[in-house]
């Protein structure tokens, strides 16, 4: 006989990092376990250093971190997470991500262009992440950036399950901002039983955040509109394509995404609005700064600690949403 067996069984550890660590306290309770222990400090010039309090040998480990403001800040600091324990022999490490950065920047719109979210995964996959985990991805192309196994996990149960304890189903048209969110706003009019709007606009190419809204294409006259989105940053958008659902006669509108970035005006932008409701998850921390009445923020820790439990077990992430 060559080799040798192992008596021992498959570990599961979760690590954060410090840009939303309530997230990472609600998914390890879910999971009926504790967060490892790590000490963090940031050097005078802005250099991270990081050090796992635990042995990690041999471990499937989780590494759970939102790209938040300051978003380059937050990369780096799960880099050098993952880079920790390559070194300190884990066996298998998934980065997970719930909001992942640069996303946006998916494709090439023009010459000369970068494209970000490619050089993010490859980050991480060279840090020495074997797996990604990530709540709706602004596209669903970014899947295929990452050299290795990639988790989808979709917050639409969760969100759509809010607005329809909310609306009656027959009221409710879903309505998607843009053409790049159609898709999404098909699943959920499946979902709900609703009907389907689009609003067609065109952004300003130099000029960032700058929305122009020409019309809506489907029929929202009297209806409770849902507005679906990946995520809210300066609300320019979702505001301005509200505007022209309630110039077209809609009822009531309501907003749901997956990210609340609320950067800049956004707070003020949405509560000032005619909008009735923004419903987000908490894949990013809602300082108070940026709250606001008209806000309600959903827990994704339940998804995202069952789609832990299933990789771990070797089950399927899949039958999550089927």
């Amino acid at each position: 006989m060559t080799g040798m067996k192992a008596t021992g069984q498959k570990q599961l550890m979760l690590f954060s990092g410090r840009t939303h660590p309530a997230l990472a306290e609600e998914v390890a309770k879910e999971l009926g376990i504790e967060v490892v222990p790590t000490r963090f400090d940031t050097f005078a010039n802005g250099e991270i250093f990081m050090r796992y309090l635990e042995s990690v040998r041999g471990s499937d480990a989780f590494v759970i971190q939102s790209h938040a403001d300051p978003v380059n800040e937050s990369i780096m600091e799960q880099l050098i997470m993952v880079d920790a324990l390559k070194r300190a022999s884990a066996k298998r490490i998934t980065v997970v991500t719930p909001i992942l950065g640069y996303a946006r920047q998916d494709k090439k719109h023009r010459g000369r262009e970068p494209i970000s979210s490619r050089l993010v995964t490859d980050l991480f996959r060279t840090a020495g992440a074997d797996r990604m985990m990530a709540v709706d991805l602004h596209t669903d192309q970014i899947q295929g950036f990452f050299d290795g196994p990639v988790d989808h996990l979709f917050a639409l149960p969760i969100l759509a399950d809010h607005v329809a304890d909310q609306v009656e189903h027959s009221e409710i048209t879903v309505v998607s901002p843009d053409a790049g969110r159609v898709r999404t706003a098909d699943r959920w009019a499946d979902r709900l039983g609703a009907p389907l709007a689009i609003i067609h606009k065109r952004r300003d190419p130099d000029v960032a955040n700058q929305v122009k809204v020409h019309e809506v294409v489907g029929e929202v006259k009297g209806r409770v509109c849902v507005l679906v989105d990946d995520m809210i940053d300066t609300g320019g958008t979702i505001v301005k394509a509200s505007e022209a659902l309630f110039e077209q006669g809609a009822k009531k509108v309501i907003v749901a995404a997956t990210h609340g970035v609320l950067s800049g005006p956004a707070a003020e932008r949405l509560q000032n609005s005619r909008i009735s409701e923004v419903v987000i998850t908490n894949t990013l921390p809602v300082p108070q700064e940026r709250s606001f009445d008209k806000l309600t923020q959903l827990s994704i820790a339940p998804l995202v600690a069952r789609a832990i439990s299933e990789v771990f077990t070797d089950g399927s992430v899949t039958s999550l949403f089927e």
